[in-house]
């Protein structure tokens, strides 16, 4: 599959909680739209310190990763961003890798807003169509444990 952009907005989490709660303006929260390069090779998004900067995000611990030509190092994970793609939204961390040449939409991203990429019209679609479907493998409150099929053997 060949690569594509999507058009994403990136927002400083950490700004919009701070305006949320009257602590600094609307005007006041950095926020960039910016063009990302599509990577269901990559997990995370990926941004560059240029972004980093303008949204002001700090770093919050590291993680090994390896690069495309093999090559593992450690890179600084940010705290919070929004990332926004048409009307869908989620809060997640970003990679940092310093000297990136484009920002990078993985599959974390992708997964936390139910998209795919779609490769014969090399853009990225709902999995789930217009809205966004989040499964959840939980027990229903109230209900019963459902139980292993080795104890229902007893």
């Amino acid at each position: 599959m060949s690569t594509f952009s999507e058009t994403i907005t990136l927002t400083n989490a950490v700004d919009r909680g701070l305006a949320e709660r009257g602590l600094i303006s609307r005007a006041e929260i950095r926020a960039l739209t910016l063009d990302a390069c599509v990577d269901t090779g990559s997990w995370f998004l990926v941004i560059n310190e240029e972004v980093r900067a303008a949204l002001g995000l700090r770093l919050k611990g590291t993680v090994l990763s390896e690069l495309a030509d093999g090559t593992t190092a450690e890179y600084g994970m940010t705290e919070g961003v929004d990332v926004r793609w048409k009307d869908r939204e989620f809060t997640l961390r970003a990679q940092l890798i310093p000297t990136a040449n484009e920002v990078l939409f993985g599959a974390a991203p992708m997964e936390s807003l139910d998209l795919m990429a779609d490769p014969v019209d090399e853009r990225l679609v709902g999995r789930h169509g217009d809205r966004a479907v989040y499964r959840l493998k939980t027990a229903i409150p109230g209900g019963p444990p459902r139980r292993r099929e080795a104890e229902t053997r007893r």
